[in-house]
């Protein structure tokens, strides 16, 4: 079954469509690539799809947009090089590296991949159960750390900031569960911590804190600073106090920009409707989640270093952030 059509399935099921079988053949499907579950990427991909079905015509025909679990930045930026999905989500330096073929990708660079705009910054958070003993990041040292899957945007941070800290990665026993997975792990005692980054509150962590005492750990100092100068696009942040239950102070840590991208065999005039339908109706984004209220037109080009699509680039231009 091609993945086409399991989105013509899905989508017209969603949306009332199929009537007798005729009506689905005059909708246009569309696809968004996002995270698992427990992150901040699948709930903002579905409001996302939904605005987009509700909203976007093409060539005179309506757009049927379906959001997809998936394995988000790493993974979704080589669906989009290999032209599988019409457009992901991937943070900032994932889709840099993706682009230029460095990190990750010096075997596999994607010429192809471009920028939509960019969503909202997506922090780290380093969760930790309260009675792990673990205060600093040097504190993980001999204890088990869950990193999300195998060349993940994730692992790969894990990897830097170890790096940064003068450890190696067989300092610390590393997990590859994903959110969802590690914070169960946490709650049954199997786990002392898990590195995720998303927008905040994530709900995997929020499921968490209301179940167990957890704390976020502060990623701050001379070692947080080396690792800004090898990955440019993370920024120091804090994470407010009372984002999870048991937080009552800000927690200093880091943020890294979610960016739509899409690929350039893509239709412009389709790109040209979809970045419009986002950045007219950001309203309808913040009513899902509360980084849905970060996805501005004014930050709409944070972070995008890599060619932007002709489609989005057109609705920029006509709107003043670019010449």
């Amino acid at each position: 079954m091609t993945r086409k059509f399991i989105f013509g399935a899905l989508a017209a099921a969603a949306l009332g469509l199929a009537v007798n079988g005729t009506l689905a053949a005059e909708r246009v499907f569309f696809g968004i690539a996002t995270g698992g579950t427990g992150g901040t990427y699948y709930p903002l991909g579905g409001m996302l799809a939904q605005l987009l079905s509700n909203t976007v015509e093409t060539g005179g025909k309506k757009l049927a947009a379906t959001a997809e679990t998936g394995n988000a930045s790493v993974a979704n930026a080589k669906l989009l090089g290999r032209g599988e999905i019409e457009s992901a989500f991937v943070a900032a330096d994932i889709l840099d590296a993706a682009f230029k073929g460095s990190g990750q990708f010096t075997e596999e660079k994607i010429p192809n991949i471009r920028a939509i705009g960019a969503l909202y910054p997506e922090t780290v958070q380093l969760v930790v159960r309260a009675d792990a003993g673990i205060n600093s990041f040097a504190d993980l040292k001999g204890h088990s750390v869950s990193s999300g899957s195998p060349g993940s945007g994730q692992w790969q941070l894990l990897r830097d900031l170890l790096a940064a800290h003068g450890m190696k990665p067989e300092d610390v026993t590393e997990d590859l569960s994903s959110f969802a997975q590690s914070v169960d792990k946490i709650k049954d005692g199997n786990l002392d911590a898990s590195l995720i980054t998303a927008g905040s509150p994530t709900a995997s962590v929020l499921d968490l804190a209301n179940a167990t005492n957890i704390k976020i750990v502060p990623l701050e100092g001379p070692a947080i600073e080396e690792l800004k100068k090898v990955q440019p696009y993370y920024a120091s942040v804090k994470l407010p106090a009372d984002t999870y239950k048991g937080q009552g102070a800000d927690v200093p840590t880091l943020a890294v920009m979610a960016i739509w991208a899409t690929h350039e065999g893509v239709d412009d005039g389709l790109v040209y409707e979809i970045t419009k339908a986002l950045y007219e109706n950001t309203e309808t984004m913040a009513k899902v989640h509360p980084k849905g209220k970060d996805i501005t037109l004014e930050t709409a080009l944070t972070s995008v270093s890599i060619p932007l699509h002709k489609g989005s680039e057109r609705y920029f231009k006509e709107k003043g952030l670019i010449k």
